[in-house]
């Protein structure tokens, strides 16, 4: 197992669940301080994680022997951070538009009647060719 990759796989996870569920986050009571920087707090985070990465939850029954301190654990796996600095400093995910979001230049007009279908170049015709009498 590589310990770095699976840092960076905590990290994009925890930054991602944090993203998509900040509106309710930021206002529940799970926040601390620790060693200078604001986030919520250890347990919180590695019982998230446990769900999030299957790796994490087969590997925290080897860590909690060696360290019971939620801190500790969360600082070694690289995760002692501020998640709304980290998302700050991060650039912005494009996000996908549902169909009503769309400019309207985008849209297509109802009454549009879509060309005949071919396949690839190298493929013959879906429709068969009409031969002319002659």
């Amino acid at each position: 197992m590589n310990t770095e990759q699976l840092r960076q796989t905590l990290r994009q996870k925890w930054l991602d669940y944090y993203r998509e569920n900040r509106s309710w986050l930021v206002r529940l009571g799970v926040w601390v301080t620790c060693q200078g920087q604001r986030r919520p707090s250890s347990s919180f985070i590695l019982a998230t994680l446990a769900i999030l990465e299957p790796q994490l939850s087969q590997l925290l029954p080897l860590v909690v022997d060696l360290s019971s301190n939620p801190d500790r654990i969360v600082a070694a796996l690289g995760l002692n951070f501020n998640p709304d600095e980290a998302l700050e400093a991060l650039p912005e995910k494009p996000r996908m538009l549902k169909g009503s979001q769309l400019p309207a230049e985008f849209k297509l007009d109802p009454s549009h009647q879509p060309l005949p279908r071919e396949m690839d170049e190298s493929c013959a015709r879906i429709r068969p060719q009409h031969k002319v009498r002659t």
